[in-house]
């Protein structure tokens, strides 16, 4: 072997030492960079020549080394946990979310919340039955009146609060599924771009990253799965429907309902995700699934919860109200309605909701408190409390208003519990994935300094080398044949 080809191997080891210093600052200058995997230089050893020139053999140690090709460190199995890992994270934190929202909603327990404000009005009719001939505008019949108001107004907040919560819910997922829209178009972007840069040989690793950090953002916003292509490609699924392949992706809509129907949980016409066009709908995962589990079932449910209460408040109090007589004698005056009727209409107490409850009755003499009629009572007003006092036992009633909101309260307490019992175990699963996935594609400053030294004395020994052939050299040439 020539002298000279020393020189070569020499010079390989000098380039292949600076690049990989140079991948070093790399990794060093993006250790907090989002996203960023970091890099390694793939080193491969040139073998000698297998067909020999005319006049030389090879010795068959090697040219050198290969230091041009760079890879990202990746773990293909961790990128696959960590996508299906935060997007079932995400689901669980808008449940969470939705079931506190909703728990915030009814304001239990408090002197503001509805249980409350039930039983003063118990109170109130208990308060009647002690003065049940006295005429008092501003005693204990009015206080019946502004207490049942005061209920009914509170019905018609929570109810508010939950359509607001909904129509909110319905906001987020367009907004959702618009930024789904912009990050499925990047990915198949940079698949192009991707695949072009390996078919002329350029580099790709910060386009893979850009792409896997979009990947992995859709992944948790839908539940998306992705799958690595020989071309340096990637392909993702969604709901048994490609979502990007290559330089193609499908666009997404919200379709579906516009405002929360409350005679049916969930809707006729649920809020969905569909694609555009065609119109097919998709079952997502991640936050999507959530905000529209949130809009089909947990919101709607406690909705039709809310209108039983306010049904059976309607029915039990105008069964008993109506068997009575006020001051004037006058009997089967309902006490509440939905707010369509007037005066002695009848009260279909099925058609009322949480929404449209309204207390018909405005003079307090028209409160029937008493049970025995004028003429029961010598031709005047009775003065008996036994119905007002029949009305104040319906706060402890079986089966009444009072009993379907605290089942109602407790169950929403329970589900509040478990969402949250589940999200913590949850995301001690994801961080566990996660940081699984760090220590094998992040960045660790103590690993890259031990290279730094590493490739610094291999930089430092391949100059020595060329040191040493320069002065074999110099005494082959200058020193051989001199007497």
């Amino acid at each position: 072997m020539s002298t000279f080809s020393g020189l070569s191997a020499a010079s390989s080891a000098l380039f292949a030492a600076q690049r990989a210093m140079d991948v070093t600052g790399q990794n060093v200058a993006n250790v907090n960079t989002d996203g960023y995997s970091r890099q390694r230089v793939d080193l491969t050893s040139v073998g000698g020549s297998a067909v020999p020139a005319v006049f030389s053999t090879s010795s068959g140690i090697g040219e050198g080394v290969d230091a041009d090709s760079v890879i990202r460190i990746r773990d293909a199995f961790m990128e696959s946990r960590a996508q299906v890992e935060r997007a079932t994270t995400a689901s669980l934190t808008v449940k969470q979310t939705t079931l506190n929202q909703i728990e915030d909603a009814f304001h239990e327990p408090g002197d503001d919340g509805l249980q409350a404000q039930l039983s003063k009005m118990w109170s109130a009719w208990g308060d009647v039955t002690n003065n049940t001939t006295a005429k008092d505008g501003g005693g204990a019949r009015t206080a019946v009146l502004q207490t049942t108001q005061t209920v009914v107004a509170s019905l018609h907040t929570i109810n508010a609060t939950l359509d607001q919560q909904w129509s909110q819910g319905l906001d987020d997922l367009g907004v959702l599924v618009d930024d789904v829209n912009a990050s499925a178009a990047s990915i198949a972007t940079l698949n192009e771009s991707i695949k072009r840069a390996s078919q002329a040989g350029l580099p790709t690793n910060e386009l893979a990253d850009k792409r896997d950090a979009l990947v992995l953002e859709v992944a948790e916003q839908t539940g998306a799965t992705s799958t690595a292509e020989a071309d340096g490609t990637v392909t993702l699924n969604l709901g048994g429907m490609t979502l990007v392949s290559g330089k193609n992706s499908v666009t997404l809509a919200v379709g579906g309902a516009t405002n929360l129907t409350t005679a049916t949980a969930p809707p006729i016409d649920p809020p969905r995700i569909v694609t555009v066009p065609g119109g097919t709908t998709i079952k997502p995962g991640g936050t999507a699934e959530g905000q529209l589990t949130a809009m089909t079932k947990t919101i709607p449910h406690y909705k039709k919860s809310l209108d039983d209460v306010a049904k059976q408040l309607v029915k039990t109090l105008n069964e008993v109200h109506q068997s009575g007589y006020d001051l004037a004698g006058n009997t089967n005056h309902p006490l509440l309605d939905d707010g369509t009727g007037t005066g002695d209409d009848a009260v279909d107490w099925t058609a009322v909701t949480a929404a449209t409850i309204n207390l018909r009755i405005k003079d307090p003499d028209e409160l029937a408190a008493a049970s025995l009629s004028p003429t029961a009572a010598g031709g005047v007003a009775s003065g008996d409390s036994l119905n007002a006092d029949e009305l104040a036992q319906l706060g402890s009633a079986a089966g009444g208003a009072d009993g379907l909101y605290r089942k109602m309260i407790v169950g929403l307490g329970v589900q509040a519990s478990t969402a949250s019992g589940n999200l913590a175990a949850q995301s001690v699963i994801s961080t566990q994935v996660d940081a699984a996935r760090e220590s094998t594609s992040g960045v660790s400053i103590d690993e890259e300094m031990t290279n730094m030294l590493q490739f610094q004395h291999a930089y430092s020994a391949a100059a020595r080398m060329i040191t040493a052939i320069d002065g074999m050299l110099d005494t082959v040439i200058n020193r051989m044949g001199v007497s």
